[in-house]
């Protein structure tokens, strides 16, 4: 095993590690999960799935997007517009700082510990392609896994609120992630499907 390999290897141990300490337990499949060390897998799979040349660097910030994010809760903060945009805001630079410092704890450098901070905190999304990147893999991870959930917490949106987010959801991808789900390359929420269509026709 390279010296490369083997960092890649303990940096991913760590970020899973820390993750696994997540108190929130989800049960899929009859297995237990930590809520985020769960997310964090299905982000590294669809990852693969999607863009399976990306680099170590890319990789590492797919899996700690949402490092120990259950620390941060969104009840700290107004429970309004404002109070959201600020939770969200401070949210993406303590989850890349705290990504950053598990990295150079490890023994990554300023090579890679700079890209992983400017993706996880979604810095200049539309122009940084680690972002970008990790833009379309959250946004097809969330309609794969976690849209029917969102959709179950929110019976009394109307159908107009849904396009709505669903429209606001597939412009933040790229093109070319957008043409991955249409052709068949993740699995819908079935309940969702006509929405879904609906949406991204634009009718």
């Amino acid at each position: 095993m390279s010296e490369q390999h083997s960092l890649f290897e303990t940096a991913l141990a760590q970020i899973d590690a820390a993750n696994s300490e997540d108190p929130n337990k989800v049960s899929v499949d009859g297995k237990e999960w930590p809520k985020e060390l769960l997310y964090s897998t299905r982000m590294s799979d669809m990852l693969g799935r999607f863009a399976p040349d990306a680099d170590d660097a890319v990789k590492l910030a797919i899996r700690a997007q949402h490092i120990q994010r259950w620390k941060s809760p969104r009840s700290d903060y107004p429970m309004d517009r404002i109070g959201y945009l600020q939770w969200r805001k401070d949210l993406y630079k303590i989850q890349a700082q705290t990504a950053v410092d598990l990295l150079k704890k490890v023994g990554y450098g300023d090579d890679v510990t700079e890209r992983v901070f400017d993706a996880v905190a979604k810095k200049r999304i539309k122009e940084n392609p680690d972002t970008q990147l990790l833009e379309d893999v959250t946004d097809l991870v969330f309609i794969e896994h976690y849209m029917l959930e969102f959709a179950g917490k929110h019976p009394e949106y109307t159908e107009e609120k849904w396009l709505d987010i669903i429209r606001k959801t597939w412009n933040k991808m790229s093109e070319q992630a957008q043409q991955f789900a249409l052709a068949g390359n993740i699995t819908l929420p079935e309940p969702l499907v006509p929405l879904i269509q609906k949406a991204v026709a634009g009718d």
